[in-house]
């Protein structure tokens, strides 16, 4: 029998402030100074702001998580919901501050993100201390 690992859901599986990304993705394609799309004009350029955006939300956890892996398929409470709503909140205002070319080297915002990228990984952590493969 396998030992099967469990993940959390994903903010990116649940929600994401797609406005806010996609107003920085389209605001990066005319930044002309200190953009690394001004070495080759490519044809198909990939905002680097819509990138941070998405592979933050693969690696933080989506505040439900716990609800949904303890109690699959039920509906949760409302003081539950709105719960999940600010800690969502909170985890859009750091994308958005992601997404801001201007924000790429600022280490406060870097910091917050990568709390966050720590947190879920400690829960993923323990929520898996049993597993075989887990030393």
């Amino acid at each position: 029998m396998t030992a099967t690992v469990k993940t959390p859901k994903k903010l990116i599986e649940v929600a994401l402030p797609l406005d806010a990304i996609n107003e920085a993705a389209a605001r990066e394609k005319s930044v002309r100074h200190g953009h690394p799309s001004t070495l080759h004009l490519w044809w198909a350029r990939r905002p680097l702001a819509a990138a941070r955006a998405v592979i933050f939300a693969q690696m933080v956890n989506d505040p439900s998580w716990k609800w949904e892996l303890d109690h699959p398929g039920e509906i949760p409470p409302n003081n539950m919901k709105a719960s999940w709503a600010a800690s969502r909140n909170r985890l859009f205002n750091i994308i958005k501050d992601l997404v801001k070319w201007e924000n790429t080297t600022n280490e406060s915002v870097l910091q917050k993100a990568r709390a966050e990228i720590r947190k879920s990984w400690r829960e993923t952590c323990e929520l898996n201390k049993d597993h075989p493969q887990a030393t």
